[in-house]
């Protein structure tokens, strides 16, 4: 299926690892022009020489924070010059704890919740407003969002509260911009196979006397499908709902987990 993505221009947050790295590969290898960001300059230059010298496009490495106004509308608009407008934004930034700053009712700190929203919420709103112009120039555009399924399980409840506000505001994005040939939409990774969850597992396994393996395996016996979802699929999810092929859908959080958990969302 051709995604229509040749030739498109992109910005990706939280660029240079994880799901965000994964999704910049993955629109660069269908095609698109890719701007990412990232806080630390040489981990988002390794990402976007990698990901230039695998797909042959055109990746642009632009060191921004997304907790920073000034910084986003540097980034946004140094993207939008460097491509001669912009047509695709995504938001992947965020903080990944992996279990290791307290989430539970008691123990959440202000700080820790204080945070989330800065740099999750607020960094989206603050990415795809400074980004609108551009995308309404265009006439076309794909807004996604990476949440996470603790929107959905009750427990961590800064990780939670923040992806759920995340998610009612792509739906809000989705039913302002529509009318302008601009989507929003979502997507709820659960834990997801990355470099960093796995140096993560691998500390904790060694503090544990266990196994990276057996730690994945017990993480993995919550999903549906036996196994933990990779990065690269999330950035397939991702892709199409980017592309030309997914119009029709918007306003939707989509879970991309592998079928993490048994509880039934309508």
């Amino acid at each position: 299926m051709d995604l229509g993505l040749d030739g498109r221009r992109a910005l990706v947050t939280g660029g240079s690892r994880g799901i965000g790295r994964a999704i910049a590969r993955k629109l660069a290898a269908e095609g698109a022009r890719v701007a990412i960001c990232a806080r630390t300059r040489d981990p988002l230059e390794e990402a976007a020489a990698a990901i230039r010298e695998e797909t042959g496009a055109e990746v642009l490495p632009i060191v921004a924070d997304v907790r920073e106004r000034a910084s986003i509308e540097s980034f946004v608009g140094t993207g939008a010059e460097r491509f001669g407008g912009l047509e695709i934004v995504v938001s992947s930034a965020a903080r990944v704890s992996g279990g290791e700053v307290p989430e539970d009712l008691e123990r959440v700190t202000e700080e820790t919740i204080l945070g989330d929203f800065e740099e999750k919420f607020l960094g989206a709103l603050r990415l795809v407003r400074t980004a609108l112009p551009h995308l309404r120039r265009s006439g076309w555009g794909r807004i996604v969002t990476v949440s996470g399924l603790t929107a959905r399980v009750a427990g961590s409840v800064s990780a939670g509260a923040r992806n759920a506000a995340l998610v009612h505001l792509t739906r809000t994005m989705s039913v302002a911009l529509g009318r302008d040939g601009i989507t929003a939409n979502a997507v709820y990774p659960a834990v997801t196979v990355t470099e960093s969850l796995e140096r993560r597992l691998a500390a904790r396994a060694e503090r544990e006397g266990a196994t990276l393996e057996q730690l994945l395996a017990d993480l993995a016996k919550h999903s549906a499908i036996g196994r933990l979802v990779t990065a690269d699929e999330i950035a397939d999810v991702v892709a199409f709902l980017a592309s030309v092929r997914s119009a029709a859908i918007t306003g939707e959080a989509i879970a991309v987990s592998g079928g993490t958990g048994s509880s039934v969302s309508y």
